[in-house]
């Protein structure tokens, strides 16, 4: 990990250093774990602590996006089906109608399937992995029917949980069907929809190059290092309190306006949250609507889904399109289903097919061999969705603390796990995560 110690720079508002310090705590301490286990996913449900549990709870019980114990290793695992009481959120909405239910065809047989996790010499069984993992759900659909479906910790099936960066896939979904249906052109630049990222790095920026990550902006999203433009980009979108006299950008759009050029863009794939905040900011600007009204209009309210979900604002009521979404396990399973039908919904094409053959399409995997991602060998990166490139055509949205959508057309399988890991980096849990996913699907395509 890079230096952690406090440089010249300092969060500008006291929401601001009291997360920083929150966070920085929470990686030393992660970093002594290191030599250490971990609290096992039993050890550290929120049953065993009574957080939030009093009225008022006690101080050593509170759990708060103030202070920055919200995302505090175990907090975590109550924090993250929770959300709603913590930020300031706005809703996405489904039809006022019964929701569509699924039909069940449950296979026992799932939780004693075996694999072999990266680098290691002794094989786990799939049951084994949910708790390594920290699962907190877990459902795997077959030809759209539930074969697999599990609830952990803090989460149940009445309950929405924290998808983090798999919210960019839903915002990259929208942004392919305005270009399905001509009313986005990827050709054009961010300023033309956006004439307020003129003298930003977006200015010259492609709609194709802000989906597909591969735009040159000074920003970094290293957590660990307190000088990185992700915690400036945090404070401006943070809707609580700011010091008397803050004069730094408020609001996430703000803030893209200060970012700053760092090269050609196109060259090189980099994951960095900030392009999925500006194509949130562009789709917002070609259809006059928020992407909390279109997720509505476009998906929530047209594929019979079952719980409202929600989505975090900044001090402005603007969505956090990078990474704002909390949702039900079964709702994120019928979006699953849906791309994996390639837009259509029980035999209504809700969009064009293109939009996600488009996306199995993939991009360079030149350009993602550049990036910082070393065990997704021969992967890419295509309208804000991870593209595995494997034999199944395999892809995927996925959010930090092991949030993922996996889609296996080859095998007719999504699965949806809701984690609360304890690191944030999906590299931590892919040597577990993608070979047990390679597992059940080479499972349901023998069993057909």
């Amino acid at each position: 990990m890079k230096n952690i110690l406090l440089h010249n720079k300092t969060p500008r508002s006291l929401s601001g250093i009291f997360l920083l310090l929150m966070l920085l705590a929470n990686t030393v301490e992660l970093m002594a774990q290191d030599k250490k286990d971990f609290l096992s996913a039993k050890e550290s449900e929120p049953s065993n602590f009574g957080w939030m549990a009093d009225f008022p709870p006690s101080n050593d019980k509170t759990i708060s996006a103030k202070d920055g114990s919200y995302l505090h290793f175990p907090e975590l695992r109550w924090s993250v089906v929770n959300m709603r009481k913590l930020m300031p959120t706005t809703e996405v909405t489904p039809k006022l109608a019964p929701p569509q239910a699924f039909d069940y065809a449950l296979d026992k047989n799932i939780d004693s399937l075996t694999f072999l996790p990266w680098e290691a010499k002794e094989k786990m069984t799939w049951k084994e992995s949910l708790a390594k993992n920290y699962t907190d759900g877990m459902l795997i659909l077959h030809d759209g029917k539930i074969v697999y479906e599990n609830y952990f910790s803090a989460m149940d099936e009445t309950k929405v949980h924290a998808v983090f960066s798999v919210t960019k896939s839903f915002v990259g979904t929208l942004a392919g069907i305005l270009i399905a249906e001509g009313k986005l052109d990827e050709t054009k630049t961010a300023s033309f929809y956006v004439p307020e990222l003129k003298n930003s790095a977006f200015e010259d920026a492609t709609v194709r190059q802000i989906l597909d990550m591969t735009t040159s902006v000074e920003y970094s999203e290293d957590y660990a290092d307190p000088d990185a433009e992700v915690w400036e980009f945090s404070d401006a979108g943070n809707a609580l309190i700011k010091a008397k006299g803050d004069k730094e950008p408020v609001g996430y759009y703000a803030f893209l306006e200060t970012v700053k050029k760092k090269g050609p863009h196109g060259k090189a794939f980099k994951y960095k949250t900030v392009n999925a905040q500006a194509a949130g900011w562009i789709i917002t600007r070609a259809t006059g609507k928020s992407i909390a009204e279109l997720l509505s209009e476009r998906i929530w309210s047209k594929i019979g889904m079952e719980q409202e979900a929600n989505l975090m604002v900044d001090a402005k009521g603007i969505p956090f399109s990078g990474g704002g979404l909390s949702a039900g396990l079964r709702d994120l399973a019928r979006f699953g289903e849906l791309m994996r039908n390639k837009g259509n919904w029980k035999g209504e094409q809700l969009f064009p097919k293109e939009v996600v053959e488009t996306i199995m399409n993939g991009a360079s995997k030149e350009d993602f061999a550049k990036s910082e991602h070393p065990g997704l060998k021969g992967w890419s990166y295509k309208n804000l969705w991870w593209i595995t490139e494997n034999e199944d055509g395999a892809y995927a949205a996925r959010g930090i603390y092991g949030q993922t959508i996996y889609i296996d057309p080859a095998a007719k399988m999504v699965i949806v796990r809701l984690a609360s890991y304890p690191v944030a980096a999906n590299a931590a849990n892919d040597a577990t995560s993608l070979p047990a996913y390679q597992a059940v699907a080479d499972y349901l395509m023998k069993k057909k």
